[in-house]
């Protein structure tokens, strides 16, 4: 067995804050109708944001310390509605700070275009929290439902864009997607939408902090139009005992901490009888989206 580990959170946000990415951006929110005055501002700035994303995204990863003078001194970022409040920066940061307040108001400009991202192409966009109040209502899954059955935003598609080169790189046979907060929920199930539609034969496998809190008590069906299992709780056990049964080794009925659908009904598994190993004692199997490749025919 061999496994991959892609954080898609991370890349998609790096691939929404890039030249190409803001060019596609601002493209198609300059279609948008009745923006608001902030986001008009940023959009009569956009040729300033192509020119400094790059480089302050190389600042950010500790890859261009140099540019700290220039966005310290706000001669070089262009600024909206998030910098009103900035002028007790040197009593904050004082004379000493001076990296810390660059990142500062390279986070601000980051979040002046994520401002604009949300009002001009996806209302559910955050910088780690995509669609939350939908995470958060999971257990009703109605709106959930709707918000995936709607067409994909440019966010949705730079994360889907993402995955396809994921699993053409990797070609698993089975995607272990780890949703911590409810923020992340939807990113996954899109993620677990777009693998049914275009990887039938890939299994898809949901775990991670908000499944352990959210979903001990799962009756929806519904979910398991975009994954095959939900695993619960820390250690590679219930992981293992899945895996074999992918591969034929073990019956349904002795997997550990294990919901699936049967006959359309959520069906709890935990029939196992191994022994629990504790992540902590593994190192990481589940983040975000690993990738299983295993040696079994489906």
């Amino acid at each position: 067995m061999v496994a991959h580990q892609a954080d898609l959170g991370i890349e998609t946000i790096l691939g929404l804050f890039c030249t190409q990415g803001l060019t596609a951006l601002f493209a198609s929110a300059s279609t948008v109708p009745n923006l608001s005055e902030n986001s008009q501002r940023i959009l009569r700035l956009r040729a300033d944001y192509v020119a400094t994303i790059d480089p302050t995204i190389r600042f950010l990863q500790h890859r261009n310390p140099t540019l700290a003078h220039a966005i310290a001194n706000r001669s070089y970022l262009p600024e909206a509605s998030r910098f009103a409040e900035v002028d007790e920066l040197d009593w904050a940061f004082g004379t000493m700070g001076l990296h810390d307040k660059a990142r500062h108001l390279a986070t601000l400009y980051l979040e002046d275009i994520g401002d604009l991202l949300a009002e001009a192409i996806d209302p559910h966009f955050g910088f780690s929290r995509y669609a939350e109040r939908l995470g958060r209502t999971a257990t009703h899954f109605d709106d959930l439902q709707a918000a995936l059955n709607a067409p994909d935003t440019l966010v949705g598609q730079t994360l889907l864009h993402l995955l396809d080169q994921k699993m053409a790189q990797y070609q698993p046979t089975v995607v272990c997607l780890t949703v911590p907060f409810p923020g992340n929920l939807f990113g996954a199930l899109l993620c677990g939408r777009h693998l049914k539609q275009h990887y039938p034969a890939v299994r898809v496998v949901l775990g991670g902090g908000y499944a352990n809190t959210e979903l001990r008590s799962l009756r929806e069906p519904r979910l398991f139009d975009y994954v095959d299992f939900v695993s619960l709780d820390d250690g590679e056990a219930p992981l293992r005992s899945l895996l074999e049964h992918l591969r034929g080794q073990r019956e349904a009925g002795r997997l550990k901490r294990t919901f699936m659908r049967v006959d359309g009904q959520v069906v709890y598994q935990n029939g196992a009888t191994d022994r629990d190993v504790a992540q902590r004692d593994t190192g990481p199997r589940l983040c975000r989206f690993t990738a299983e490749r295993l040696s079994v025919g489906d």
